[in-house]
């Protein structure tokens, strides 16, 4: 019982210190998995682990083949989140410089990662393809907590996100194969067994997992599950997905739980994001105790294969050559520069699916006595921690080395996706600004995606918000809900980090009455709140610009628009065309010069009175 409360509790301490320390959860788990393991035996009064994850006879938490099982399910869960997160409409966004990566880029580390440990340490083909495999994934648990600490272009942090998702489910379907074909290959992968054992892992794998998602969505839209009941059964049909498919494909329900994640996933289903939400939670603690258990798994002997010089060489030529070699073939003939292109070969650390399969496969093998296969498990951790280590302490230096770190973030985020913010957002759109608007409402989402502005659902209180690497370069920030507790929340909580630049809300009404108390992130003016600015857009939906030749014009015009409650300032446009947002409390301290425009909202202005 100790053992176990003390794998959750320091599982959760783990992810609180790579959360403060802005590192990947996977590295303090890894370490800890370690430490409480195999260098447990240097420092123990009887050479024992503090963690002992398989009994022995006398001590450990799993019994026989308790720990594979443990293992298998929760992979199974932790892919099919996965699984869910997968959207055919944002694949297709992303280009064809994603599909190169999850195609040629995986094969390319399949087949240099296989060539290299068979040279290098003297493996067999089999087991030498089946590391190669392993460490074809990257994983978006690991390479979030990295790129959200360093802004980056949209594009280039869009890349790194979305391989990182899509290559899961991948890596772990190659590594399924693999596997199969060593196990019934007797002597030979490509035996015939092993291509009918392939074929009834893709059959039965695709054809549960799609069945399964379309049962399960049918029972959530005809409300024939309580809401309450949602999740866990939920999570219960995964389990028997995997369950069931295993039994008819051995190792087929791994790719049976990620089809169903994404027909899930793509499917206009009620409460979606709830049962995401639950299932990153309990992916959370899933990842935190697999890896510690894991760790804590290897033995003094594992570690003691790799302290040679070819584990460097090994190493250096996964993460120096392969990957750089991988991306750059990839990326030929894409609009990326060579900088990007470098940073992002620069980019690949490994997670928990390698860890976990890796794992799994190996004490697997072992147990049927495959030669080598002592080196599967301690092979691929040595990736996983090198990778995460390496990429965690030197990325935003390098990011910087090769000027890709945005030193100034020029975008905007706009809250509220209201008339409005679209005409707002599509004005800053088309003078090549970078905007992204957020809302909880869908309907005014899809409105501002028809106008081709990037929109995205998200809810403000949410701690996903900070959490996503696609808004890394916003410098401004813009809070323009109808709801004034929304708009000052949004600004208390995120000035930080979306608006370095400058944070600005719309007044509400008491402060709009009151002058002399305005806030000093007032937005436009202090006599313009949400519904003046609704009914200006409403009567003239249009974004207008006239040019200006001094600073006396300019206030003339200030003065008419206060006058004017169908005219609304928003912008300074200078001779370059840079934009800046008028503030409330400033307004009229603004130096202008010949060529600068004022751009407002509303009715244009009488040429007589300008």
């Amino acid at each position: 019982m100790l053992e176990l409360a003390g794998i959750i509790i320091l599982g959760i301490i783990a992810q609180w210190v790579a959360w403060r320390l802005k590192l990947p959860a996977i590295l303090p788990l890894i370490l800890i998995g370690l430490i409480v393991g195999p260098i447990a035996t240097l420092y123990t009064e009887d050479g024992s682990k503090l963690i002992e994850p398989i009994w022995n006879g006398t001590k450990g938490l799993f019994p026989g083949d308790g720990l594979y099982y443990f293992v298998s399910l929760a992979i199974s869960i932790i892919l099919f989140e996965g699984g869910l997160t997968l959207k055919r409409s944002e694949i297709a966004n992303v280009g064809p410089v994603i599909t190169k990566l999850i195609t040629l880029g995986s094969t390319v580390t399949f087949f240099g990662a296989g060539i290299a440990a068979h040279y290098i340490f003297g493996l067999s083909w089999q087991i030498s393809f089946l590391f190669s495999a392993l460490i074809i994934v990257t994983g978006p648990t690991v390479i979030t907590p990295i790129l959200r600490n360093i802004p980056l272009k949209k594009d280039v942090s869009a890349v790194l996100k979305w391989e990182g998702i899509l290559i899961d489910p991948i890596g772990a379907l190659v590594a399924v194969l693999v596997f199969e074909f060593i196990s019934v290959g007797e002597g030979s992968a490509f035996t015939q067994t092993a291509l009918i054992e392939f074929g009834k892992i893709l059959l039965f794998g695709t054809t549960f997992g799609f069945t399964f998602a379309h049962a399960l969505a049918f029972a959530i839209k005809k409300n024939f599950i309580p809401h309450y009941l949602m999740n866990v059964v939920s999570l219960s049909v995964v389990l028997l997905v995997f369950v069931e498919s295993d039994i008819f494909a051995h190792e087929s329900g791994l790719l049976a739980v990620v089809v169903m994640g994404m027909v899930m996933g793509n499917m206009n289903l009620p409460n979606i994001k709830e049962l995401l939400y639950f299932k990153e939670s309990l992916s959370v603690l899933l990842i935190s105790i697999l890896f510690i258990l894991l760790a804590a798994n290897i033995n003094i002997s594992d570690l003691e294969l790799l302290y040679n010089w070819q584990t460097v060489v090994l190493f250096s030529i996964v993460v120096f050559l392969i990957r750089p070699l991988g991306v750059l073939l990839s990326t030929q003939g894409s609009g990326l520069k060579i900088n990007e292109k470098l940073f992002i070969g620069w980019v690949g650390p490994r997670g928990i699916v390698a860890a976990g399969i890796a794992s799994l496969f190996g004490s697997k093998l072992l147990a049927k006595g495959e030669p080598g296969a002592e080196y599967i498990t301690p092979l691929v951790f040595m990736i996983v921690l090198g990778t995460v280590l390496l990429n965690a302490t030197t990325a935003r230096l390098f990011a910087k080395l090769v000027g890709v770190f945005l030193t100034k973030s020029e975008g905007i985020l706009v809250i509220g996706a209201s008339k409005v913010s679209r005409l707002i957002a599509n004005y800053l759109r088309k003078n090549n600004r970078h905007v992204v608007v957020i809302d909880n409402n869908q309907t005014n989402i899809d409105k501002a995606k028809k106008l081709g502005i990037e929109a995205m659902t998200a809810n403000i209180y949410s701690d996903s918000l900070a959490d996503n690497i696609e808004l890394n370069d916003m410098g401004y920030l813009m809070a323009l809900t109808g709801n004034s507790d929304i708009n000052k929340y949004a600004i208390e909580t995120f000035k930080h980090q979306f608006g370095e630049n400058g944070a600005f809300r719309i007044v509400d009404v008491e402060e709009m009455n009151d002058p002399e108390n305005n806030p000093q992130e007032g937005l436009f003016s202090h006599t313009d709140d949400f519904i003046k600015l609704t009914d200006a857009a409403r009567k003239y939906p249009s974004i207008n610009e006239i040019a200006l030749t001094d600073k006396e014009q300019y206030q003339s015009l200030i003065e008419i628009s206060q006058a004017d409650e169908d005219i609304i300032p928003l912008f300074l446009k200078d001779d370059r065309g840079d934009l800046k947002i008028i503030s409330a409390m400033d307004k009229a301290n603004y130096d202008i010069k010949a060529g600068y425009k004022l751009v407002y909202l509303g009715k244009v202005f009488d040429t007589d009175q300008a």
